[in-house]
């Protein structure tokens, strides 16, 4: 495997789909529990909204190792690994986007066992990591602009 270029369009697209995820978890009623658990969408919008976010992440992670490394990776985890490996990621970055990873492996393959009580606090409490993290690849990206292809 080559190192290319990083496409632009992908990772405008993910930051976009970040923030589009983000900005709606946070229009749900996050005041209270019980304003939250009030109506059973809203658990099924935070889930599905905070799991994407998630994703989108750790697919503009792989994307920023397939095509500025050279470096193909599918393991959530291994992808945060190998982004600190490669500078893309400082260690507080990486070792919180590790967690990232495992909550979303939490989410698909342990569902059953998370709570609607854990998904209100992850919507009402921790939304800032998962921006802190975008935008810690988002100024990687920009800090290394002569990797990125400006093609739409």
């Amino acid at each position: 495997m080559t190192p290319r270029y990083i496409s632009q369009r992908v990772i405008a697209d993910r930051l976009e789909l970040v923030d589009s995820l983000l900005e709606k978890t946070a229009t749900l009623p996050l005041d209270g529990l019980a304003q939250f658990l009030a109506d059973d969408r809203n658990v099924s919008a935070a889930e599905s909204n905070i799991r994407r976010s998630l994703e989108a992440l750790m697919d503009m992670g792989r994307h920023i190792l397939a095509k500025g490394f050279a470096s193909g990776v599918t393991e959530y985890k291994e992808i945060v690994a190998r982004l600190h490996k490669h500078g893309v990621l400082a260690k507080p970055e990486a070792d919180l986007m590790h967690m990232m990873a495992g909550y979303r492996n939490r989410l698909v393959h342990l569902y059953h066992e998370v709570t609607e009580e854990e998904l209100y606090q992850l919507a009402a409490h921790h939304l800032d990591d998962i921006r802190h993290i975008r935008d810690a690849l988002q100024q990687w990206v920009e800090e290394n602009a002569h990797l990125v292809s400006r093609d739409l």
